[in-house]
């Protein structure tokens, strides 16, 4: 199906990606300079190759849609640390805005020309040294009493532990499209499902219209959700950055019905290609 304006949904697998020190180097020189020592002061290589490709789908879908040339794309970001694109005027996508998601062996971007877009990739791994209740009572001031049962009464333990970050990836996606940082409630949301369709969420026990949410199984470990919604959600540091646009009920609804494809997989070859 060919892609919406605007509309991006791009992964990449960084465990299939094993550069050589040089081949590193080469993919972060094409990125501005400003952002290389963000990537250079993690420690560990994966997470090191995280930062970096994460920087490389921002740049190269910013390239890939907007058709800006690299050396004039400006990404900054909020006191929140959200990424956001600073852009002069773009009347084809009023309010452009992306996300990205990393964790385990993926690393993710999504983008919509409207709505606010958040994209939360979640790997479902086993709990050490603790079993799965005694993991997931750590997060259980973060949930509501309606999800804990269902997380509680899903079945084995491994059915438990998908549950609840199936919980955990929703709530995620939804905070960081609005651009809120660490500090935001997550016991404030609730979502309910019908067998993890047709998703809503009730925010302080209300249920509002004004968003949409999808689950996808990368694979048998790792789960993506997306969060779509009002611009007028976003929070007031984000709010700023992005364009003052009137989305109109119709808009609005067009962009929460229409179905959420499945995301493309890239490699890092590829995205730095489209990058030179």
């Amino acid at each position: 199906m060919e892609e919406e304006a605007g509309v991006r949904r791009w992964i990449v697998d960084i465990t299939r990606w094993r550069p050589s020190p040089d081949q590193f180097d080469a993919a972060a020189a094409l990125l501005p300079s400003h952002e290389r020592p963000a990537i250079a002061r993690f420690v560990k290589e994966d997470d090191r190759k995280r930062a970096l490709v994460s920087r490389l789908l921002q740049y190269s879908l910013v390239h890939h849609v907007l058709r800006i040339p690299l050396h004039q794309i400006n990404i900054c970001r909020t006191p929140e640390g959200k990424p956001y694109l600073v852009l002069k005027d773009c009347s084809a996508f009023p309010n452009f805005n992306f996300n990205t998601s990393h964790q385990g062996d993926y690393v993710g971007i999504a983008s919509e020309p409207i709505c606010l877009v958040g994209l939360d990739i979640v790997s479902i791994s086993k709990p050490q040294g603790e079993t799965t209740t005694e993991f997931i009572s750590n997060f259980s001031s973060y949930l509501t009493d309606h999800e804990w049962n269902c997380i509680v009464r899903a079945g084995t333990s491994c059915e438990v532990l998908t549950e609840f970050y199936r919980y955990w990836c929703l709530k995620e996606a939804f905070v960081k499209a609005m651009g809120a940082g660490v500090g935001f409630g997550l016991h404030r949301l609730e979502f309910h499902h019908e067998h993890w369709t047709d998703i809503s969420i009730h925010i302080d026990g209300e249920v509002t219209k004004k968003w949409g949410f999808w689950l996808f199984k990368l694979d048998e470990m790792h789960l993506a959700s997306i969060a779509k919604g009002h611009p007028e959600d976003a929070v007031s540091s984000y709010k700023k950055a992005l364009s003052t646009v009137s989305v109109t009920e119709e808009q609005l609804h067009s962009t929460l019905e229409s179905p959420e494809e499945a995301f493309t997989l890239w490699t890092v070859e590829q995205l730095t290609e489209s990058m030179e």
